[in-house]
């Protein structure tokens, strides 16, 4: 096991450079203009633009650059460690915006996966366990209908409901919760998780449905239940943790992905996530955002499969690593 993990580890290390490398070629090969010349608005001069592209190092040929920028965050720079440098619209480090924003986002993305694994796993055994009954196709139709229905479309679908006509809930904002307590922050959070879920548990549903009704007969089923088990037992203890393992795989990387984009959603309900950051970054071409959020993304999504791929040698006993 340990020599797995130091393998896939290095691994890891290799693809954010890869990672780093292709969006270093992306932003450099395309026709985005001189960020200088942005940076410098109305009043251009050679003197300022000059220290504008020493200032932010875009003096320097792009491979230069990128190593720079390797360096930089392997073993920080002057405004500390990982030094993801500075922002080129803002003027000011990047670690503590792009760190403040990750936290944002985490709250979303562990938030809707709760609401997501409880209602789409629950959904899906409920079906699987009566299959081909009125409960069963009114379940897999709605979930069918969930996953046609885009992020853009439901969010403000939400809040013209639940907001704007039948005031149960606030509308957009981020209350953070050492400020605000606990109350109004899960009152602003509740509306972009379920949001956000339903496309996820639908999905989940109808994957737990497939798994479990195609566990359920195997022979070790039948097994047990000739040994006397209980029916909940039988589902719960051998069935349903038979049927979990493809779920465990799709959860991490689905959180991961999540925690590096989430742009529709924080942007529906104005979440200061580092989605947005991103969506911003790019509209304003500040490219040592971008290259940050794309670094940050990358790191949560190949943690994820690690730590997934960690998670199956204990749910499946039958899974060994050498």
């Amino acid at each position: 096991m340990i020599r797995y993990i130091i393998r896939r580890v290095l691994w890891a290390i290799l693809v954010l450079l890869i990672v780093v490398f292709l969006t270093y070629m992306i932003f450099f090969l395309l026709p985005s203009g001189d960020p200088a010349v942005r940076l410098a608005g109305k009043n251009q001069t050679p003197q300022l633009l000059a220290q504008i592209r020493q200032q932010f190092g875009l003096d320097h040929p792009w491979y230069v650059q990128y190593f720079l920028f390797l360096r930089h965050a392997f073993f920080g720079d002057q405004y500390g460690w990982p030094g993801l440098g500075l922002s080129f619209t803002l003027k000011i480090p990047l670690k503590g915006i792009i760190f403040s924003r990750v936290a944002v986002t985490a709250q979303l993305a562990l938030g809707a996966a709760i609401v997501w694994l409880v209602s789409g796993i629950s959904i899906g055994i409920l079906a699987a366990l009566r299959p081909h009954t009125f409960a069963d196709r009114t379940a897999m139709g709605l979930a069918i209908l969930a996953i046609s229905m885009p992020v853009f479309f439901l969010g403000p679908l939400a809040l013209y409901i639940f907001w704007f006509k039948l005031h149960w809930l606030p509308g957009t904002g981020y209350y953070p919760l050492a400020r605000y307590g606990l109350g109004p922050w899960f009152s602003h959070w509740i509306l972009p998780w379920c949001v956000l879920a339903v496309l996820y548990a639908a999905f989940y549903a109808r994957l737990t449905r497939s798994n479990l009704m195609e566990t359920m007969n195997e022979d070790y089923i039948r097994t047990a239940r000739a040994k006397g088990l209980t029916e909940r037992r039988v589902v719960m203890r051998h069935g349903v943790r038979s049927a979990i393992n493809p779920i465990v795989t799709i959860l991490g990387l689905d959180i991961g992905v999540l925690l590096g984009s989430s742009v529709l959603v924080e942007t529906v309900f104005n979440i200061p996530g580092i989605g947005r950051l991103n969506y911003i970054a790019i509209t304003h071409a500040d490219f040592p955002i971008v290259e940050g959020t794309v670094l940050v993304a990358s790191l949560f999504i190949i943690l994820a499969n690690i730590i997934v791929d960690i998670a199956y040698a204990f749910l499946d006993p039958r899974v060994r690593y050498s």
